[in-house]
Protein backbone atom coordinates (compact mmCIF):
# COMPACT_ATOMS: atom_id res chain seq x y z
CA UNK A 1 0.00 0.00 0.00
CA UNK A 2 1.36 3.40 -0.98
CA UNK A 3 1.86 6.06 1.68
CA UNK A 4 -0.88 8.68 1.92
CA UNK A 5 0.04 12.23 2.90
CA UNK A 6 -2.69 14.50 4.25
CA UNK A 7 -2.33 18.25 4.69
CA UNK A 8 -4.46 19.26 7.68
CA UNK A 9 -5.74 22.79 8.34
CA UNK A 10 -7.28 23.93 11.65
CA UNK A 11 -8.75 27.35 12.51
CA UNK A 12 -11.79 26.68 14.71
CA UNK A 13 -10.87 29.03 17.57
CA UNK A 14 -7.64 30.90 18.33
CA UNK A 15 -4.95 28.67 16.82
CA UNK A 16 -4.08 28.78 13.13
CA UNK A 17 -2.50 25.42 12.38
CA UNK A 18 -1.29 23.28 9.52
CA UNK A 19 0.33 19.85 9.52
CA UNK A 20 1.37 17.04 7.23
CA UNK A 21 0.65 13.51 8.46
CA UNK A 22 1.54 10.21 6.80
CA UNK A 23 -0.94 7.35 6.91
CA UNK A 24 -2.90 8.93 9.73
CA UNK A 25 -0.24 8.22 12.35
CA UNK A 26 3.17 9.64 11.46
CA UNK A 27 3.68 13.38 11.95
CA UNK A 28 5.89 14.98 9.32
CA UNK A 29 5.20 18.54 10.48
CA UNK A 30 3.09 20.38 13.04
CA UNK A 31 2.88 24.16 12.84
CA UNK A 32 0.71 26.17 15.25
CA UNK A 33 0.33 29.93 15.35
CA UNK A 34 -1.26 30.69 18.72
CA UNK A 35 -3.16 33.89 19.47
CA UNK A 36 -3.08 33.48 23.27
CA UNK A 37 -0.93 36.54 23.88
CA UNK A 38 -3.33 38.68 21.84
CA UNK A 39 -6.47 37.49 23.63
CA UNK A 40 -4.94 37.59 27.12
CA UNK A 41 -5.64 41.32 27.46
CA UNK A 42 -9.36 40.67 26.94
CA UNK A 43 -9.61 37.71 29.32
CA UNK A 44 -10.79 35.36 26.58
CA UNK A 45 -11.09 34.82 22.85
CA UNK A 46 -12.56 37.72 20.86
CA UNK A 47 -14.10 36.09 17.75
CA UNK A 48 -13.57 39.02 15.35
CA UNK A 49 -9.93 39.41 16.34
CA UNK A 50 -9.42 35.65 16.04
CA UNK A 51 -10.77 35.67 12.48
CA UNK A 52 -8.52 38.54 11.41
CA UNK A 53 -5.47 36.84 12.92
CA UNK A 54 -6.29 33.62 11.06
CA UNK A 55 -6.40 35.53 7.77
CA UNK A 56 -2.94 36.96 8.47
CA UNK A 57 -1.40 33.61 9.43
CA UNK A 58 -3.06 30.85 7.40
CA UNK A 59 -0.89 30.98 4.26
CA UNK A 60 2.30 31.21 6.30
CA UNK A 61 1.53 28.18 8.49
CA UNK A 62 0.61 26.09 5.44
CA UNK A 63 3.88 26.98 3.69
CA UNK A 64 5.84 26.25 6.86
CA UNK A 65 4.11 22.90 7.36
CA UNK A 66 5.09 21.80 3.85
CA UNK A 67 8.65 23.05 4.30
CA UNK A 68 9.15 21.29 7.64
CA UNK A 69 7.72 18.07 6.22
CA UNK A 70 10.11 18.27 3.28
CA UNK A 71 7.29 17.94 0.76
CA UNK A 72 5.53 20.03 -1.87
CA UNK A 73 1.88 20.33 -2.83
CA UNK A 74 2.52 17.71 -5.50
CA UNK A 75 3.24 15.14 -2.77
CA UNK A 76 -0.01 15.80 -0.92
CA UNK A 77 -2.82 13.31 -1.56
CA UNK A 78 -5.66 15.28 0.03
CA UNK A 79 -6.44 18.40 2.06
CA UNK A 80 -8.36 17.99 5.31
CA UNK A 81 -9.93 20.94 7.10
CA UNK A 82 -11.99 21.57 10.21
CA UNK A 83 -15.45 22.77 9.16
CA UNK A 84 -17.10 22.76 12.59
CA UNK A 85 -17.97 23.14 15.35
CA UNK A 86 -16.25 26.37 16.39
CA UNK A 87 -16.30 30.13 15.84
CA UNK A 88 -17.89 30.52 12.43
CA UNK A 89 -15.70 33.42 11.31
CA UNK A 90 -12.56 31.58 12.36
CA UNK A 91 -13.68 28.36 10.69
CA UNK A 92 -14.38 30.18 7.44
CA UNK A 93 -10.73 31.18 7.10
CA UNK A 94 -9.49 27.58 7.22
CA UNK A 95 -12.33 26.28 5.05
CA UNK A 96 -11.74 29.00 2.43
CA UNK A 97 -8.00 28.31 2.33
CA UNK A 98 -8.57 24.56 1.98
CA UNK A 99 -11.16 25.01 -0.78
CA UNK A 100 -8.86 27.35 -2.68
CA UNK A 101 -5.98 24.87 -2.51
CA UNK A 102 -8.21 21.96 -3.46
CA UNK A 103 -9.57 23.82 -6.49
CA UNK A 104 -6.23 25.21 -7.67
CA UNK A 105 -4.26 22.00 -7.15
CA UNK A 106 -7.06 19.60 -8.13
CA UNK A 107 -6.59 17.74 -4.85
CA UNK A 108 -9.42 16.00 -2.94
CA UNK A 109 -11.00 18.02 -0.13
CA UNK A 110 -12.01 16.26 3.10
CA UNK A 111 -14.19 17.93 5.74
CA UNK A 112 -13.36 17.01 9.36
CA UNK A 113 -15.41 17.36 12.53
CA UNK A 114 -13.34 19.11 15.21
CA UNK A 115 -14.21 16.64 17.99
CA UNK A 116 -13.36 13.67 15.77
CA UNK A 117 -10.01 15.33 15.29
CA UNK A 118 -9.39 15.46 19.04
CA UNK A 119 -10.23 11.76 19.31
CA UNK A 120 -7.80 10.94 16.48
CA UNK A 121 -4.94 12.74 18.22
CA UNK A 122 -4.59 9.53 20.22
CA UNK A 123 -3.98 7.51 17.04
CA UNK A 124 -0.94 9.70 16.42
CA UNK A 125 0.28 9.39 20.01
CA UNK A 126 -0.39 5.64 20.30
CA UNK A 127 0.25 3.82 17.04
CA UNK A 128 -1.26 0.54 18.24
CA UNK A 129 -4.55 2.10 19.35
CA UNK A 130 -7.61 0.80 17.54
CA UNK A 131 -11.35 1.00 18.26
CA UNK A 132 -13.41 0.14 20.16
CA UNK A 133 -12.69 2.40 23.14
CA UNK A 134 -14.29 5.14 25.22
CA UNK A 135 -12.96 8.67 24.81
CA UNK A 136 -13.43 11.71 27.04
CA UNK A 137 -13.12 14.88 24.95
CA UNK A 138 -12.84 17.85 27.31
CA UNK A 139 -11.88 21.36 26.24
CA UNK A 140 -12.97 24.98 26.42
CA UNK A 141 -15.85 24.34 24.06
CA UNK A 142 -16.67 20.65 24.48
CA UNK A 143 -17.18 18.00 27.14
CA UNK A 144 -18.22 14.72 25.53
CA UNK A 145 -17.98 11.05 26.40
CA UNK A 146 -17.76 9.21 23.09
CA UNK A 147 -17.74 5.52 22.30
CA UNK A 148 -15.57 4.90 19.26
CA UNK A 149 -17.09 1.80 17.68
CA UNK A 150 -14.84 2.04 14.64
CA UNK A 151 -12.55 4.61 13.03
CA UNK A 152 -15.54 6.50 11.61
CA UNK A 153 -18.37 5.34 13.84
CA UNK A 154 -19.08 7.20 17.08
CA UNK A 155 -21.76 7.16 19.75
CA UNK A 156 -22.22 10.05 22.18
CA UNK A 157 -22.76 8.58 25.64
CA UNK A 158 -22.68 11.83 27.58
CA UNK A 159 -22.08 15.55 27.14
CA UNK A 160 -22.31 18.78 29.06
CA UNK A 161 -25.70 20.39 29.37
CA UNK A 162 -24.26 23.84 30.02
CA UNK A 163 -20.64 24.93 30.45
CA UNK A 164 -17.77 22.91 29.04
CA UNK A 165 -15.15 21.85 31.57
CA UNK A 166 -12.48 24.10 30.08
CA UNK A 167 -14.90 27.04 30.04
CA UNK A 168 -15.49 26.57 33.78
CA UNK A 169 -11.73 26.50 34.39
CA UNK A 170 -11.32 29.78 32.51
CA UNK A 171 -14.12 31.50 34.46
CA UNK A 172 -12.85 30.41 37.87
CA UNK A 173 -9.33 31.46 36.95
CA UNK A 174 -10.68 34.90 36.04
CA UNK A 175 -12.49 35.24 39.38
CA UNK A 176 -9.30 34.22 41.20
CA UNK A 177 -7.38 36.84 39.24
CA UNK A 178 -5.15 34.29 37.53
CA UNK A 179 -5.68 35.48 33.96
CA UNK A 180 -6.20 33.66 30.67
CA UNK A 181 -5.98 30.84 29.69
CA UNK A 182 -7.31 29.53 32.97
CA UNK A 183 -6.75 25.78 32.66
CA UNK A 184 -2.95 25.70 33.03
CA UNK A 185 -3.07 28.39 35.73
CA UNK A 186 -5.62 26.51 37.84
CA UNK A 187 -3.61 23.31 37.38
CA UNK A 188 -0.39 24.96 38.56
CA UNK A 189 -1.94 26.77 41.53
CA UNK A 190 -3.91 23.69 42.64
CA UNK A 191 -0.64 21.82 43.24
CA UNK A 192 -0.08 24.15 46.22
CA UNK A 193 -3.57 23.67 47.68
CA UNK A 194 -5.73 21.14 49.49
CA UNK A 195 -8.25 19.51 47.12
CA UNK A 196 -10.51 18.70 50.07
CA UNK A 197 -10.46 22.13 51.72
CA UNK A 198 -13.92 22.88 50.31
CA UNK A 199 -16.59 20.44 49.19
CA UNK A 200 -17.98 22.00 46.04
CA UNK A 201 -21.02 20.27 44.46
CA UNK A 202 -20.89 17.36 42.02
CA UNK A 203 -24.04 17.43 39.91
CA UNK A 204 -25.84 14.16 39.27
CA UNK A 205 -28.26 13.97 36.38
CA UNK A 206 -31.27 11.70 36.03
CA UNK A 207 -30.74 8.03 36.77
CA UNK A 208 -28.58 6.44 34.10
CA UNK A 209 -27.47 9.70 32.48
CA UNK A 210 -23.76 10.29 31.85
CA UNK A 211 -24.25 13.97 31.02
CA UNK A 212 -22.26 16.68 32.79
CA UNK A 213 -23.20 20.03 34.30
CA UNK A 214 -20.45 22.41 35.33
CA UNK A 215 -22.45 25.62 35.74
CA UNK A 216 -23.43 24.60 39.30
CA UNK A 217 -19.91 24.04 40.59
CA UNK A 218 -18.75 27.19 38.80
CA UNK A 219 -21.50 29.26 40.47
CA UNK A 220 -20.82 27.65 43.86
CA UNK A 221 -17.14 28.59 43.69
CA UNK A 222 -17.89 32.15 42.54
CA UNK A 223 -20.47 32.64 45.32
CA UNK A 224 -18.06 31.20 47.90
CA UNK A 225 -15.35 33.65 46.86
CA UNK A 226 -17.72 36.61 46.78
CA UNK A 227 -19.14 35.79 50.23
CA UNK A 228 -15.66 35.66 51.73
CA UNK A 229 -14.66 38.92 50.04
CA UNK A 230 -17.82 40.70 51.21
CA UNK A 231 -17.05 39.65 54.79
CA UNK A 232 -13.49 40.85 54.39
CA UNK A 233 -12.16 37.36 55.13
CA UNK A 234 -8.93 36.08 53.69
CA UNK A 235 -8.92 32.80 51.78
CA UNK A 236 -6.34 30.52 50.26
CA UNK A 237 -6.61 30.76 46.46
CA UNK A 238 -4.68 27.52 46.06
CA UNK A 239 -7.23 25.66 48.22
CA UNK A 240 -10.10 27.06 46.17
CA UNK A 241 -8.39 26.14 42.90
CA UNK A 242 -7.57 22.63 44.12
CA UNK A 243 -11.07 22.00 45.49
CA UNK A 244 -12.72 23.26 42.30
CA UNK A 245 -10.41 21.15 40.16
CA UNK A 246 -11.15 18.09 42.30
CA UNK A 247 -14.90 18.52 41.82
CA UNK A 248 -14.59 18.82 38.04
CA UNK A 249 -12.17 15.89 37.77
CA UNK A 250 -14.43 13.73 39.96
CA UNK A 251 -17.28 14.19 37.51
CA UNK A 252 -15.16 13.68 34.40
CA UNK A 253 -13.50 10.53 35.75
CA UNK A 254 -16.56 8.85 37.30
CA UNK A 255 -18.76 9.36 34.24
CA UNK A 256 -16.07 8.24 31.80
CA UNK A 257 -15.27 5.06 33.70
CA UNK A 258 -18.97 4.27 34.04
CA UNK A 259 -19.23 4.58 30.25
CA UNK A 260 -16.32 2.13 29.85
CA UNK A 261 -18.05 -0.27 32.23
CA UNK A 262 -21.29 -0.11 30.24
CA UNK A 263 -19.45 -0.83 26.99
CA UNK A 264 -17.27 -3.48 28.60
CA UNK A 265 -14.13 -1.90 27.17
CA UNK A 266 -10.74 -1.94 28.84
CA UNK A 267 -9.38 1.12 27.05
CA UNK A 268 -10.15 4.75 27.86
CA UNK A 269 -8.54 7.67 26.07
CA UNK A 270 -8.77 11.37 26.87
CA UNK A 271 -8.38 14.27 24.48
CA UNK A 272 -8.87 18.04 24.20
CA UNK A 273 -7.25 20.91 26.08
CA UNK A 274 -8.40 19.71 29.51
CA UNK A 275 -6.64 16.38 28.82
CA UNK A 276 -3.43 18.27 29.63
CA UNK A 277 -4.58 18.75 33.23
CA UNK A 278 -2.23 16.82 35.50
CA UNK A 279 -4.86 16.10 38.16
CA UNK A 280 -7.27 14.68 35.58
CA UNK A 281 -4.57 12.45 34.10
CA UNK A 282 -3.54 11.18 37.53
CA UNK A 283 -7.06 10.61 38.84
CA UNK A 284 -8.26 8.92 35.65
CA UNK A 285 -5.23 6.62 35.60
CA UNK A 286 -5.46 5.70 39.30
CA UNK A 287 -9.20 5.01 39.27
CA UNK A 288 -9.03 3.12 35.97
CA UNK A 289 -6.26 0.86 37.23
CA UNK A 290 -8.56 -0.30 40.05
CA UNK A 291 -10.93 -1.57 37.34
CA UNK A 292 -8.27 -3.04 35.07
CA UNK A 293 -8.70 -0.29 32.47
CA UNK A 294 -5.85 1.23 30.48
CA UNK A 295 -5.80 5.02 30.11
CA UNK A 296 -4.13 6.73 27.15
CA UNK A 297 -3.70 10.41 26.37
CA UNK A 298 -1.73 12.50 23.87
CA UNK A 299 1.21 14.77 24.71
CA UNK A 300 0.15 18.35 25.60
CA UNK A 301 1.01 19.70 22.14
CA UNK A 302 -1.67 17.40 20.68
CA UNK A 303 -4.25 18.23 23.38
CA UNK A 304 -4.70 21.86 22.35
CA UNK A 305 -6.15 22.65 18.94
CA UNK A 306 -3.77 21.51 16.21
CA UNK A 307 -3.81 20.36 12.60
CA UNK A 308 -2.12 17.01 13.21
CA UNK A 309 -5.36 15.67 14.65
CA UNK A 310 -7.30 17.07 11.67
CA UNK A 311 -4.92 15.42 9.19
CA UNK A 312 -5.19 12.12 11.10
CA UNK A 313 -8.99 12.21 11.13
CA UNK A 314 -8.91 13.32 7.50
CA UNK A 315 -6.86 10.25 6.58
CA UNK A 316 -9.52 7.84 7.87
CA UNK A 317 -12.25 9.85 6.15
CA UNK A 318 -10.22 9.95 2.92
CA UNK A 319 -9.55 6.21 2.70
CA UNK A 320 -13.26 5.55 3.34
CA UNK A 321 -14.19 7.71 0.36
CA UNK A 322 -15.37 10.89 2.08
CA UNK A 323 -15.04 13.96 -0.15
CA UNK A 324 -16.29 17.53 0.08
CA UNK A 325 -16.95 19.86 -2.83
CA UNK A 326 -16.77 23.63 -3.30
CA UNK A 327 -20.09 24.06 -1.49
CA UNK A 328 -18.42 23.15 1.82
CA UNK A 329 -19.20 25.78 4.44
CA UNK A 330 -18.29 26.45 8.06
CA UNK A 331 -20.78 25.17 10.64
CA UNK A 332 -20.62 26.75 14.10
CA UNK A 333 -22.76 24.10 15.84
CA UNK A 334 -22.33 20.56 14.59
CA UNK A 335 -23.36 17.27 16.16
CA UNK A 336 -20.74 14.54 16.30
CA UNK A 337 -23.29 12.06 15.00
CA UNK A 338 -24.28 14.14 11.93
Amino acid sequence: MEDILILGIESSCDETAAAVVKNGREVLSNVINSQIEIHKRYGGVVPEIASRCHIEAVNTVIDEALEKAGVTFDDIDAIAVTYGPGLVGALLVGVSAAKALSYALKKPLVNVHHIKGHICSNYVAHHDLKPPFVCLVASGGHSHIVYAKDFLEYEIMGMTRDDAAGEAFDKIARVLGLGYPGGPKIDALAKEGNPHAFEFPRVKMAEGSLDFSFSGVKTAVINHIHNLEQKGEDYNKADVAASFQEAVCDALVSHTLEAAKRKNTKTVVIAGGVASNSALRQKMTEEAQKQGIDVLYPPPVLCTDNAVMIASAGYYEYISGVRADMRLNAVASLSLED
